[in-house]
């Protein structure tokens, strides 16, 4: 314990650096090529840079190729500090990332412009200050604090600073353990502090399935004078997204109260057709579902249902005209995530976590699900457990993101804890 308070000690010495070193990442884009931005190689070309001197055991720079990015590539780095065993201790993972994402409506930032940076009452605002700045930097002064005091702690800690996690991972974590699975082990435990609430009091040990599809329909444009001279697919995509959103909600609809929600959800949340004035009937409209599931329903059959309620609307509506059979409905997949397995709430990752925030803050932890995604499903897979923890204001992607100062010096505090107890 007096050991973990000289390290609690060293991180708040280190406040002001914390601060500025946040400061210096916001300034670097790092969008990724997906929205016509050059990726991360910059901000990563900065990290090495802060780091150079410091005494990491072992520094490592992995560049998945994506011709779109900068000099073609996408680099994750991974900063190893030794524990007391040297390279046979125990390790912990703690994964950020570097991208962020586009800054939006430029018009709503009225605190600063997205990539210059301002300290302000406590909080440093830009984007991608806590998503994921915030916990990137923690993960940084977590291991200096150890580092200046000279102590090695029990666990070797790894930070991982990787690429592409707002658009996928295909660039980030997945390559790397489809590239370098040697850089993973079965014993390791993993912190992704990517995610939490405002007093750092929930631990996510589960998420639930991701699906995002888009119903295409594609009727006959005609003046809404004359509806039978066409087909209407706005009325047809109305009808298919009201008949779709009930049977998905009424045959899936068990609970479990590790998540909240504790239910799936099915969400229509966006939709459009080319018509621009009221008396067209348009040929042409889409409808976007985002669905989270949890993870004992199947996705495929989900699909399944989907295609089959088209087929009905499809006949429902069928009509021939000009040689073609109308209306033609498809579902395309924009984004799919099946959920992996969770991890153990009585897991070791999860044990010292509630511990670490009990001796620090006093507080008692609780671990549950989430809908959202994150790359600790990743590990899940493999069948490494991973915990997803942070303490966060939830400013992420939204105009005047910050990050609270207090919450970095923190959740640090808590980083090294984990290596230590």
């Amino acid at each position: 314990m007096v050991e973990l308070e000289k390290v609690a000690g060293e991180v708040e010495r280190l406040r002001d650096d914390i601060v500025q070193t946040l400061v210096e990442l916001i300034r670097i884009p790092a969008i990724s090529p997906d929205y016509g931005y050059e990726g991360e190689y910059d901000k990563a070309q900065k990290l090495l840079e802060i780091i150079r001197d410091w005494p990491f055991d072992k520094v490592e720079v992995y560049e998945a190729p994506d011709e779109r990015a900068k000099n073609g590539v996408r680099p994750s780095i991974l900063a190893y500090y030794y524990g007391q065993d040297g390279d046979k201790s125990p390790r912990l993972w703690i994964l950020t990332h570097m991208d962020v994402v586009p800054p939006g409506d430029l018009s709503k930032w009225t605190v600063t412009e997205p990539f210059k940076p301002v300290v302000k009452d406590g909080k440093v605002y830009g984007r991608g200050s806590e998503d994921n700045g915030q916990s990137l930097v923690s993960s940084l002064y977590a291991v200096k604090a150890l580092m200046n005091l000279g102590i090695r702690p029990k666990r070797t800690i790894i930070l991982a600073f990787v690429s592409d996690e707002e658009t996928g991972s295909k660039y980030g974590v997945e390559w790397l353990m489809n590239s370098h699975p040697e850089l993973f082990r079965k014993d390791d435990l993993v912190l992704v502090p990517d995610g939490g609430n405002e007093d750092g009091t929930f631990i996510e040990v589960a998420e639930k399935s991701i699906l995002w599809f888009k119903l295409k329909v594609k009727g006959r444009q005609v003046h809404a004078s004359m509806p039978d001279m066409g087909l209407n697919a706005h009325r047809v995509a109305l009808d298919l997204t009201y008949h779709l959103d009930r049977h998905l909600h009424e045959k899936y609809d068990k609970r479990n109260e590790l998540f909240y929600p504790p239910e799936s959800t099915f969400e229509p949340t966006m939709g459009g057709n080319p018509a621009d004035s009221p008396n067209i009937a348009p040929g042409e409209h889409e409808v976007v579902f985002d669905c989270r599931t949890l993870p004992e329903y199947d996705l495929d059959e989900i699909l399944s249902d989907v295609e089959r309620l088209s087929n009905e609307v499809k006949e429902k509506y069928r009509k021939e005209l000009d040689g073609r059979t109308l209306p033609e409905i498809s579902v395309e997949v924009l984004q799919r995530g099946d959920a992996a397995p969770p991890t153990n709430p009585k897991s070791e990752i999860v044990t010292l976590l509630k511990e670490a925030l009990k001796k620090l803050r006093g507080k008692e932890a609780i671990a549950g699900g989430i809908g959202g995604g994150t790359f600790a499903a990743h590990f899940r897979r493999l069948g490494i457990p991973a915990v997803v923890w942070a303490t966060l204001d939830e400013t992420a992607h939204q105009p005047n993101e910050y990050a609270k100062i207090d919450n970095m010096v923190e959740d640090a505090k808590v980083m090294a804890a984990l290596a230590l107890l």
